[in-house]
């Protein structure tokens, strides 16, 4: 330990706390400061990524909706958030299921919370059960070094059961302002793109482009193939690029969700394990079968 230092909080820390006004009302939070990023954790909502911002500055895009404890329909909650984690019975929109899936509205336990000056660890166990159901057990750890602008988050999906488990995982990982911006452009080892719709289909020369924001502009869907399973979003007014990495053997597929609509505001980069609409397929795991996910985000 270095001699100036008093307490190790001067550096890093992490806090728990339950939220307690409006309809943030009963959320339990970890704060976890590294020293360069500050991100907040939603234990209530599958210890997901509420907020980030690196050297106090905002990456992430959060929604009118504001965070919610209340289970109402998808589009008056939905928060966005630095990550929300879709699936495990849904992504998307599929006849007689939740828009995104269920996931993020299961509470997470926590199983380790610690600070130190290795870094800042979390990890915790959600299950998903159903009588003559499946039987899921997913597990999440997040990880972060002191005074690092990355963060790792390693999932993990068991089937616990004793019959075949359907499952599928979608990261919408998304930004806002004033990391997203006019003029701020992604960057990748693009091999191949393709629109969602019309609309999109419409603007896909503008597909890395990013405008100012458009009253009313419908969002738009674009799948892309990276040959290499890392991309960016340069903002040169502030001098930072935010980079998405993911395990592509496990997450071999794409989106990117881009609303210039103003008052929704936002750029999704979004690893899955499926192409959604149409061509839609779950995974399946065996009795005892693990899969492992790893989504890593950073900013310079």
């Amino acid at each position: 330990m270095n001699g100036k230092i008093s307490n190790f909080r001067q550096i890093a820390y992490i806090n728990r706390y339950t939220l307690t006004e409006g309809k943030e009302k009963g959320l339990d939070v970890i704060e976890c400061n590294n020293g360069k990023i500050r991100f907040l954790l939603n234990v209530t909502k599958a210890l997901d990524i509420m907020q980030l911002w690196h050297e106090g500055q905002n990456m992430s895009f959060v929604s009118k909706n504001a965070f919610t404890a209340r289970e109402i329909d998808f589009l008056n909650r939905f928060e966005g958030g630095m990550m929300y984690t879709c699936g495990l019975d849904c992504m998307g929109r599929r006849e007689g299921h939740i828009l995104h899936g269920t996931h993020h509205n299961n509470n997470a336990r926590i199983i380790h919370a610690d600070c130190n000056e290795e870094g800042i660890t979390v990890e915790a166990v959600i299950e998903e059960t159903a009588l003559f159901g499946q039987n899921l057990v997913f597990r999440r750890k997040v990880v972060t070094a002191i005074n690092s602008g990355e963060i790792s988050v390693e999932d993990s999906v068991e089937n616990a059961g004793y019959t075949d488990a359907e499952y599928g995982i979608l990261y919408h990982i998304n930004l806002g302002y004033p990391m997203l911006d006019e003029g701020t452009r992604i960057v990748g080892e693009v091999e191949g793109i393709s629109a969602r719709t019309d609309f999109a289909t419409e603007n896909i020369s503008d597909v890395f482009n990013m405008t100012d924001s458009v009253a009313g502009q419908d969002e738009m869907c674009y799948y892309l193939d990276l040959k290499k399973p890392e991309i960016s979003l340069v903002n040169d007014k502030i001098g930072k690029t935010f980079t998405v990495s993911y395990s592509k053997e496990t997450l071999p597929y794409f989106l990117e969700w881009k609303s210039m609509a103003s008052g929704d505001y936002a750029l999704g980069l979004e690893p899955t394990t499926t192409i959604l609409d149409d061509e839609f397929k779950y995974r399946t795991l065996a009795p005892g079968q693990k899969e492992n996910f790893k989504v890593t985000l950073s900013v310079k």
